[in-house]
């Protein structure tokens, strides 16, 4: 991972506002599998999966402290999408169900 230099304070906000763009379409790209998820899924019991959950902030939290990053800060952002994206994969697993 490489961080380009930046000269001026519009060059690095650019650069910013570049990734945030970036992170969105990831986020959103994220949750269109975790929607898809819901469909290999028999109960919401089973989406709700702390095991899983707990195996994906462990990893996240590894990365960031690999990066020189908070692992408090991932782990923060981590349980607050995870937290979203449950509700996403609840609502498409009743609405496939029919429930």
């Amino acid at each position: 991972m490489e961080t380009k230099k930046c000269t001026t304070l519009e060059e690095a906000r650019d650069a910013i506002d570049q990734l945030d763009e970036e992170i969105v379409k990831l986020i959103a790209q994220r949750n269109n599998y975790i929607r898809q998820i819901a469909h290999f899924k028999t109960s919401i019991d089973e989406i709700k999966a702390e095991e899983r959950i707990n195996d994906v902030i462990s990893r996240v939290r590894s990365q960031a402290i690999e990066l020189d990053l908070s692992p408090n800060l991932i782990t923060d952002l981590y349980v607050r999408m995870i937290d979203g994206m449950v509700e996403s994969e609840i609502s498409e697993f009743r609405n496939a169900k029919g429930a």
